[in-house]
């Protein structure tokens, strides 16, 4: 594979970045803009309103970061606490790593008072307590999604009067999560003179009919050329038809692939991504789940272990999908078919990111057929009819470069990363637990099913009481009445 060369020699001093950020860049290692970065930064620095569109992990945090934090503290105003720049974004995780990526460019920034530049976050899963101690404490800068926003500043504790940068990330995304109405409600609570800026990965219609009615004769960056490939070059896609009861074995021979670093799994639904994951960890992979139906401290601990190395496999739905920014991830999986284009280029888009090579494998089942030829027709793939792949399939091996000797389990089943229950920990639970002797009682008397006396023990008929009487003596309320047994013998007709 031909590798990918940054022919680029700018750096960000060159395309008038205060020092401050660019230092902070240099710590980590940042020094040459990546395109979308090298068009963007001359039209943003100067206040003007920018459409940015770059395939996924082309360095578009920094795109939007580096003019919106140098231009809210060389303006005018005095940075006093109150919001001067929006970020919003659609998803939880995304929210993170963004206010992780502003705070990294943002370290030697100071405000008024010489205090830090303040960078917030602001998301749903978490108690408002705290978010809303931040922004009373001084936010210069806030990211977040739309419902957590609106909530706060309808409750009067965020201040959006003051703003004068507003930048909407993934703004697609946006629109098949349902947040386009969130998003004109909060444009309306924003002053009109600001600067806007809007970034994604694709550019559907009803998202450049938005950016016309919010912001002024915006400038559309481009960072490919207009007929290039919407996915990394870097990126080798594979395509399997493979049987859903067989994928999970499949999956983990591709796991134990040659060169495998950090990998992740896409499903379609939140019970698909458990279940995987959960029959992964019983085969001895070190694996993590990030799913709706997972709370969200549960969901930052996967997705910090992904980070540190602790787990090199993540399971996750589409939604999770935007703000994972890991490095080093060699191997996307889809293990189901993606439900569009756009979605099949932001999932394999985790891989092969910032130029690094990348291992992109797609299973199709049989009745997934039909949705994955208008993906390929759309995309120019050119592999319409994926070949029928099995987990003993020797062009699997080949292909991905999996040993011919590895097998199913790569060691002892590890701990499921489900918070509930699963059916072995309830086996062994029932195991220890001693099992309980009902008994049924009335009037505070054992009862039985079966007259206690003598003669029944002895399998003779009890004497029967008199009616509305009891063996003890007393009387009942009610008396149980029996329907009379009609005899067999009697003739049909009496006369």
């Amino acid at each position: 594979m031909t590798p990918v060369i940054n022919a680029t020699q700018l750096t960000f001093a060159k395309l008038g970045v205060r020092d401050e950020i660019v230092r902070a860049l240099t710590d980590e290692g940042i020094e040459h803009p990546f395109a979308i970065q090298e068009l963007t930064l001359p039209l943003a620095l100067a206040g003007d309103d920018v459409i940015g569109q770059a395939r996924t992990g082309m360095g578009k945090t920094f795109a939007f970061g580096v003019p919106l934090l140098q231009r809210i503290t060389c303006g005018d105003q005095p940075l006093s606490g109150i919001p001067r720049a929006l970020v919003v974004v659609p998803t939880r995780e995304l929210c993170l790593q963004v206010h992780g990526d502003l705070s990294t460019a943002a370290k030697y920034l100071t405000a008024e008072g010489g205090r830090p530049l303040s960078v917030v976050s602001i998301y749903g899963g978490r108690p408002y307590e705290p978010q809303v101690e931040a922004l009373r404490a001084g936010a210069d800068v806030v990211v977040g999604t739309p419902g957590r926003l609106l909530d706060l500043a309808q409750q009067g504790h965020l201040q959006l009067g003051a703003l004068t940068v507003l930048v909407l990330d993934e703004a697609d995304e946006m629109l098949d999560l349902g947040f386009l109405p969130d998003i004109e409600r909060i444009l309306r609570q924003i002053p009109d003179d600001r600067q806007s800026m809007l970034f994604s990965a694709t550019m559907p219609g009803p998202i450049i009919t938005l950016a016309r009615t919010f912001m002024n004769q915006p400038t559309h960056i481009r960072a490919e050329a207009p007929h290039s490939s919407a996915v990394h070059d870097a990126t080798e896609q594979f395509v399997y038809r493979a049987h859903a009861l067989d994928k999970v074995e499949l999956v983990s021979r591709v796991l134990q692939a040659r060169d495998r670093g950090a990998t992740m799994i896409f499903t379609r639904t939140k019970r698909t991504a458990q279940k995987v994951a959960d029959d992964l960890a019983l085969r001895g992979f070190a694996v993590g789940a990030v799913h709706g139906d997972l709370g969200q401290v549960a969901r930052e601990k996967a997705l910090q272990a992904f980070r540190a190395g602790d787990i090199d496999v993540l399971v996750a739905t589409d939604v999770a999908a935007r703000g994972i920014d890991v490095e080093d991830v060699t191997h996307v999986i889809n293990y189901q078919c993606p439900d569009d284009e756009n979605t099949y280029v932001h999932r394999i888009g985790r891989t092969g990111r910032a130029g690094r090579a990348g291992v992109a494998v797609t299973l199709v089942d049989w009745d997934e057929l039909a949705r994955w030829s208008l993906i390929d027709k759309a995309l120019g793939l050119g592999c319409p009819d994926p070949a029928e792949t099995y987990s003993s399939s020797p062009h699997l091996y080949t292909e991905l470069g999996i040993p011919t000797e590895v097998g199913g389990t790569v060691g002892t089943a590890r701990r499921s990363p489900s918070p509930h229950t699963t059916f072995k920990d309830r086996d062994e639970r029932q195991r220890r637990t001693p099992t309980r002797s009902r008994r049924r009682t009335r009037g505070g008397k054992p009862v039985t099913g079966h007259p206690q006396s003598s003669a029944a023990d002895n399998g003779e008929r009890p004497a029967e009481n008199p009616p509305g009487t009891t063996s003890g003596g007393g009387t009942h309320s009610r008396q149980r009445r029996r329907r009379p047994r009609k005899a067999a013998s009697a003739p049909a007709n009496a006369n």
